[in-house]
């Protein structure tokens, strides 16, 4: 499929994947860019026949049959692509997020399925960036609501009760940040820690980190000991907030971006959905300066479906696994 012939904005992607066709051939395009479709059971190219009444493929080979979600975020799904292609465009197109509510008003889908829907989506936007380099902004934050605007509901399941003031289970958010370098944009990195220790955070900076960078953090003694591998820079909050170009203000930017969609748009997210917020609002911020905006920004999410799947027990934790994996980078 030429990208050409691909909507360029909402309105448009809404009428252009209202064609059941249209939608399976973009997702076959994606799916198989070489052409021949793949037995999702055998890996066999070019044996499979199209069942067109079923919309499904039967394998030649292992006389299985698949269909063109199957090993997708979307397999096991009733709703058809044409609604769940736009909800992707939504949601890797707004920069504050979109609400579970809001997605179920606009697809006409009750909320239970929309929040499903955008987990589902958030799995997909995880991706691999490749270890930061350069210069590296390092700095960290904490996720929390205030007591006092609880429901009493949430307060018991906390063990809030007689609490009215101050912020409570405060989850703490390590951000680590490319600067801009050579016409190629920053770029960061989200994880979602579970103390602010340096058992917790100088692991992650070597991790992702690429040796003999420069990393910029403020003076907090969990990173003291990274100037074995890297160019360190500190700066003291309790002096200053810039000294030349040593300063973590870009971090600083992006925790207000954040803040600005769990605060105002997503309202409560519970600390074991976390990280798939944070792997959310990073995707949308690394590919902010996409050359082909919104469709080049949704073709990327639409390549991340493919080989992953989420689904209602892991994400309610009904099948006895914590639902708290580490962002994918």
């Amino acid at each position: 499929m030429n990208d050409e012939d691909l909507p360029s904005t909402l309105q448009q992607a809404i009428t252009y994947f209202a064609d059941a066709d249209r939608a399976l051939e973009f997702m076959m395009s994606v799916r198989w860019p070489e052409g021949g479709v793949s037995c999702i059971w055998c890996a066999s190219v070019g044996n499979a026949t199209f069942l067109a009444k079923r919309r499904v493929w039967k394998c030649r080979d292992c006389r299985k049959q698949f269909s063109i979600k199957s090993g997708t975020i979307f397999e096991d799904s009733p709703l058809k692509l044409e609604t769940w292609l736009p909800a992707v465009w939504v949601i890797v197109n707004a920069k504050n997020g979109v609400s579970s509510c809001e997605l179920a008003r606009s697809l006409n889908v009750t909320q239970k399925t929309a929040w499903f829907m955008l987990q589902r989506i958030r799995l997909a936007l995880q991706s691999g960036k490749g270890l930061l380099k350069g210069t590296v902004e390092v700095d960290e934050t904490y996720i929390g609501g205030k007591a006092r605007n609880m429901h009493k509901k949430v307060k018991e399941r906390r063990g809030m009760i007689g609490k009215s003031t101050g912020q409570w289970h405060l989850q703490p958010v390590q951000g680590l940040l490319e600067r801009t370098s050579k016409n190629k944009p920053s770029r960061v990195i989200l994880k979602h820690v579970e103390k602010n220790t340096k058992q917790h955070l100088d692991p992650t900076v070597r991790q992702y980190v690429l040796k003999g960078s420069t990393v910029n953090t403020d003076a907090l003694k969990s990173y003291q000991d990274l100037g074995d591998d890297y160019t360190h820079k500190v700066i003291d909050h309790a002096e200053a907030y810039v000294n030349g170009q040593v300063h973590t203000n870009g971090m600083e930017n992006f925790w207000s971006l954040l803040k600005r969609t769990i605060k105002g748009t997503y309202v409560s997210v519970e600390p074991f959905h976390l990280f798939r917020y944070l792997d959310e609002q990073a995707f949308r911020f690394n590919e902010r300066k996409d050359e082909h905006g919104d469709k080049g920004r949704f073709i990327t999410a639409m390549f991340g479906v493919f080989g992953r799947r989420l689904t209602w027990k892991r994400l309610t934790g009904q099948d006895g696994v914590p639902d708290s994996l580490p962002a994918t980078v």
